[in-house]
């Protein structure tokens, strides 16, 4: 049986699964997403990717500045939908919104719930040195993310998985996952489980000062937040390349031998010391600039063994 669906997401990472549920016959009768924003060297607006998606679909597109006006709530249920599916969205829905659909909201998210409830799971898995992670398809309610889950996928994260590559896999995982859910849904076999009161952790927004590269730390740590960080936002340290320091993206990293003061740069070929141990330094984008492999950076840089990478506020 096919749904009267109402699609909420924004970025990338909610394209496969609005195509997916397209794709499986479902009456998408909106989607709403965030209002265009100004991006690029012209400051031009830009849709986002599924408002893009939507309209090559036909699909009424919707971009409110609030969901918390009793107007908006009206064209909500104007839309008549069995279900809202809700993956990246970027907004809160409040309960008038949630109450709106006959079979209730449910949200795609990507991490083993209820670990790294919030807005950067799949950095924050990574970060952590997480071995483990997934997609979840879960009921929405008031709290962030605490509703009950109906179907998991479990993924294995790589020592050198990068967020990007995760991303990726699990956008697609999360779009077959939540096209089997809605074909539970529609045969009323869709079973929830309320989420344990234990292992609760939030995923907060990246800021700048987890991007920002401490030395300090043990070289694993470092290590895993350069691949959680990487290709968006990107971990970064600051290098004086004649000019004052400067900021640079550290985008790939490798575990390597090494001891030495934090930050130094113990040799030619890119190898710097932290807390313990020591990584080697694989990929580097200097502000305004394209990646570029970091042994060609440093050769152009003219850093020698000794110079000690520094940090924003050195």
């Amino acid at each position: 049986m096919s749904l009267r669906v109402v699609f909420m997401g924004t970025p990338d990472f909610a394209v496969p699964t609005l195509s997916e549920i397209v794709g499986q016959g479902h009456e998408v009768v909106a989607c709403y997403t965030r209002a265009p924003a100004p991006a690029g060297r012209g400051m031009a607006e830009r849709p986002s990717p599924v408002h893009k998606m939507a309209e090559g679909f036909g699909i009424p597109v919707f971009t409110p500045k609030s969901l918390r006006t009793e107007e908006a709530a009206e064209i909500f249920r104007s839309h008549g939908a069995d279900v809202a599916v809700v993956v990246a969205y970027g907004m809160i829905l409040p309960q008038a919104i949630l109450d709106a659909p006959d079979m209730g909201c449910l949200n795609l998210h990507a991490s083993l719930l209820p670990r790294w409830r919030g807005a950067a799971p799949i950095q924050r898995s990574i970060m952590a040195g997480d071995a483990e992670t997934g997609i979840a398809v879960m009921r929405m309610e008031a709290g962030l993310d605490t509703g009950p889950v109906a179907m998991v996928e479990k993924v294995a994260i790589g020592p050198d998985t990068n967020a990007g590559e995760l991303h990726d896999r699990l956008s697609i995982l999360g779009a077959d996952l939540m096209a089997r859910a809605l074909a539970a849904l529609s045969r009323g076999s869709l079973a929830f489980t309320p989420q344990p009161d234990e292992g609760v952790t939030y995923a907060a927004k990246i800021t700048n000062g987890d991007a920002e590269i401490a030395w300090t730390l043990p070289a694993r740590r470092v290590h895993d937040q350069v691949r959680g960080l990487s290709p968006f936002p990107g971990a970064f340290f600051m290098a004086d390349l004649g000019r004052g320091p400067e900021r640079v993206k550290l985008l790939q990293t490798e575990l390597a031998e090494g001891d030495g003061a934090p930050g130094t740069l113990l040799s030619a070929d890119g190898i710097v010391a932290c807390a313990e141990g020591a990584v080697r330094l694989l990929t580097v984008q200097r502000q305004g600039k394209a990646a570029m492999p970091a042994g060609d950076w440093l050769r152009g840089a003219r850093l020698e063994p000794g110079t000690v990478l520094g940090s924003s506020g050195a």
